[in-house]
């Protein structure tokens, strides 16, 4: 692996659509028992039904801890890999690279994190082990990686179309804690230059208490160029309803970088998702203090689905609103089986689907099927 210093689009990189094919996808073991209730049993169950889904049509890496190792290679089918790695946390979306290709070969961006805003209003400390994993994670996979830990970036901050087209939150990438000393230019530039796009699409803000700042995975996603899904509500007593009419009258007035007017398909919201008494019990405390309060709304959200290449994988919440999602998103990926997963031991986590999982792109032929 070499260590890159120079920017992606200088050697002709760029990041492609997540609905491109991949070759297979990454995952990170859970462990975090202020994170994951009951030892964080709930949540690998959770995680292995998706797994089980995603291996189907390409192949699965997982990454556990050393005192982890064992009991994921007992729960995962022996045709996942799983390695030895440590890390904080489980979200393999925010700390794994961001991989990009020339349409040969494929190179990974090593971020900087900082637990999603560090000192400043990050979810913990230390990061150091999150902050380490794409470097890893690109050694394991011999491919060479770019350094850009001078910019703080979470994957799941970030979608593209695969055709020059980036949409991100203000939010997130303009709160305090990730980059304050650039300005609004300056990390668009940024984000240019490292992911070869040419047109950056700043929506307002993401789902009413997301935690991460708003990242733009849990409300908007491409689901082909030109067209998104928009995290939608009716409710305007919701506070979600002015985000989301914020961010469709930006999609509305605005179009891609190939000058195509984007289609904006509405994806309903469960009705409010709150974290029990029960499940808060189930959490270990961080630093002496709780990190979740009973009754407390979890950023719950259809919009967190991961595209692999056989289905399209959506949380699912016992809500009337479950089936609907997957009909809006059926005839959006007719090439692809849309199926849902009970993901709520998962979003007690903090995230979802989307946000677990890191797809490594077609030509990574070490892990091709």
């Amino acid at each position: 692996m070499n260590i890159l210093k120079s920017f992606p689009t200088d050697d002709g990189f760029y990041m492609p659509a997540e609905f491109s094919k991949h070759s297979g996808c990454i995952l990170i073991w859970p462990h975090r028992r202020d994170s994951w209730q009951s030892g964080a049993y709930a949540a690998r169950r959770a995680f292995t039904e998706l797994i089980k889904i995603i291996s189907l049509s390409e192949n699965v890496t997982v990454c556990a801890r050393y005192e982890d190792y064992d009991e994921a290679r007992r729960m995962l089918p022996p045709y996942v890999r799983v390695v030895e790695m440590n890390s904080d946390d489980s979200w393999a979306r925010d700390v794994a690279p961001t991989f990009v290709t020339d349409g040969k070969s494929i190179r990974g961006i090593d971020w900087g994190f900082n637990a999603w805003g560090g000192l400043e209003d990050g979810l913990y400390f230390p990061w150091d082990k999150d902050n380490k994993m794409a470097r890893k994670l690109c050694d394991l996979l011999d491919k060479d990686c770019y350094d850009m830990r001078n910019f703080i970036l979470e994957g799941g901050s970030v979608h593209t179309d695969g055709d020059g087209t980036l949409i991100t939150t203000e939010e997130c990438l303009l709160s305090k804690g990730r980059n304050p000393s650039m300005s609004k230019t300056e990390i668009e530039e940024k984000l240019c230059r490292t992911l070869g796009v040419k047109k950056v699409i700043w929506l307002r803000s993401g789902i009413y208490n997301d935690e991460t700042n708003g990242h733009v995975d849990n409300i908007c996603a491409f689901t082909s160029p030109g067209n998104v899904v928009l995290a939608w509500t009716d409710d305007k007593n919701d506070p979600q309803y002015e985000r989301s009419a914020g961010c469709l009258e930006t999609l509305e007035n605005t179009t891609d970088a190939k000058g195509r007017t984007i289609k904006v398909h509405k994806l309903p919201l469960p009705s409010p998702v709150y974290i029990t008494s029960e499940e808060c019990e189930g959490l270990d405390n961080m630093d002496g203090e709780p990190t979740r309060t009973p009754g407390e709304r979890l950023a719950a959200s259809y919009v967190n689905f991961y595209i692999s290449n056989g289905h399209v994988i959506v949380p699912q919440f016992d809500d009337e609103n479950d089936e609907k999602a997957l009909d809006i998103l059926r005839p959006l990926f007719p090439d692809r089986e849309v199926i849902g997963i009970r993901a709520r031991d998962i979003l007690i986590g903090g995230g979802n689907i989307h946000c677990i999982t890191q797809q490594i792109p077609q030509d990574m032929t070490a892990f091709s099927k």
